[in-house]
């Protein structure tokens, strides 16, 4: 059973995957095992997809801009530092003075690049205060879970009604 926490874990600190992948991943090991509790493993996932938060506040985008020009990595960190540009100004135009709550909303509606990654780059990008950065992002990490955790069980259910 740890073994199966442990693998959501971090499985929700993975870029682009995160929480939008694991809470499915749990879901799944519910329903093959009714003993893992999704309550705890939607702890588990948030706090996974929370920690790398300040390392990609404070140096994912330094390491971006120094492996940009470089042989095998280059090409992915330039995509990078353009997504995350673009990202910010995206965020920064359509919010105005609401920028945090649009940091909110933005890494959690659990679409494909919108997550805590995305939104901790972005934040950054834009030179964001770090602290409200992190309450805009945790508050999107824990509206995307609870919108995939829904999806989640709605899937469930109805593959289980489908199949019993």
């Amino acid at each position: 059973m740890l073994k199966k926490y442990l693998y959501v874990f971090v499985i929700s600190m993975v870029p682009i995957v995160e929480l939008r992948g694991a809470i499915p991943i749990a879901q799944a090991f519910h329903v093959q095992d009714p003993a893992f509790n999704m309550i705890l493993a939607y702890i588990i996932i948030a706090i996974g997809n929370m920690i790398p938060v300040p390392f990609i506040f404070f140096f994912a985008r330094r390491v971006l801009e120094w492996g940009a020009d470089k042989r095998f990595v280059g090409k992915f960190f330039s995509w990078c530092l353009l997504k995350g540009h673009k990202g910010g100004e995206k965020l920064k135009e359509k919010a105005g003075r609401g920028l945090y709550w649009a940091l909110l909303l933005f890494v959690g509606i659990p679409l494909p690049g919108t997550g805590a990654w995305t939104g901790t780059l972005a934040a950054s990008f834009l030179d964001m205060d770090f602290k409200k950065s992190v309450i805009a992002v945790m508050g999107g990490v824990a509206l995307a879970g609870c919108i995939m955790a829904v999806i989640s069980f709605a899937v469930a259910s109805g593959v289980t009604a489908v199949a019993g």
